[in-house]
């Protein structure tokens, strides 16, 4: 994950460039959230770009953190594209988009594991593989049906040309990819698309799976530490003693109700 950065919905911020480490999160004294080390303030969330991705980690007891629209209580495994509110504030996680280059079909061509698969919204768990051109839209016709009569009936088609899909809006209404509002766009894996705001993609290719997809989570996951694991060598010690105080406690047991009952 390279040259991302955090954008300010509000525009109260300049995009803050996202390098390996970590970059905190301030609710500064004037109510304004801010990035970085040197402010002063109260910790609300920090980033931590490592080797693994990108994590969003909240502090303990923090209840205003949600990612895509969902409570974060401990850590997020982000991905480009996700809207991150914290405190009230949107902060988009963006990518730069790619760049259009020859349409080679390239290994995948035909594969039918290429697809676009949903992570948010009502179409959450669908997958669609992305062999034949799709229609997104309200229309009873479209391949990727958004169920709301606000929405475009022919918002945008996605066509797939062997290893390179191509997003086409057909209105005037942008989609977003990568967190980048775009009316045409090339996806590759990992891709991030969302459309109304709500219903969120990812572009998932076989040789690419996705570090979220592995996680088994759509927008976080909160993954426990390992706990080292316990020798049984003072298990097997006690084991004995423990036989010898149940046979003591049977025997004591047994001698009071045999003198009991004279």
């Amino acid at each position: 994950m390279t040259d991302l950065h955090i954008h300010f919905s509000n525009r109260q911020q300049a995009d803050h460039p996202l390098v390996p480490g970590i970059h905190r999160v301030i609710r500064q004294a004037n109510g304004v959230l801010g990035v970085g080390d040197a402010l002063p303030g109260v910790l609300m969330a920090q980033f931590c770009l490592d080797q693994r991705g990108l994590w969003l980690q909240v502090p303990a007891g923090a209840r205003t953190v949600h990612v895509n629209g969902r409570p974060v209580q401990k850590m997020a495994l982000l991905r480009a594209g996700d809207a991150v509110y914290v405190d009230g504030v949107e902060l988009l996680v963006r990518a730069p988009l790619r760049k259009a280059g020859p349409l080679d079909p390239g290994e995948h061509a035909g594969d039918p594991r290429v697809v676009l698969r949903g992570v948010g919204g009502q179409h959450h768990g669908r997958s669609y593989t992305l062999g034949p051109t799709r229609l997104v839209g309200a229309s009873r016709e479209a391949d990727i049906r958004i169920d709301d009569p606000a929405f475009p009936a022919r918002h945008a088609l996605i066509e797939r040309h062997g290893d390179v899909v191509l997003l086409r809006n057909l209105g005037q209404e942008p989609s977003v990819v990568n967190g980048m509002a775009v009316r045409e766009a090339v996806l590759g894996p990992g891709d991030q698309v969302v459309f109304d705001g709500q219903h969120r993609f990812v572009v998932e290719f076989p040789a690419v799976p996705s570090a979220q997809a592995a996680s088994g989570s759509d927008e976080s996951v909160d993954p426990a530490p390992e706990m080292p694991a316990q020798s049984p060598a003072g298990s097997t010690r006690r084991l004995p003693w423990l036989l010898l105080a149940a046979l003591l406690m049977g025997l004591a047991l047994s001698a009071l109700l045999w003198f009991g009952a004279r």
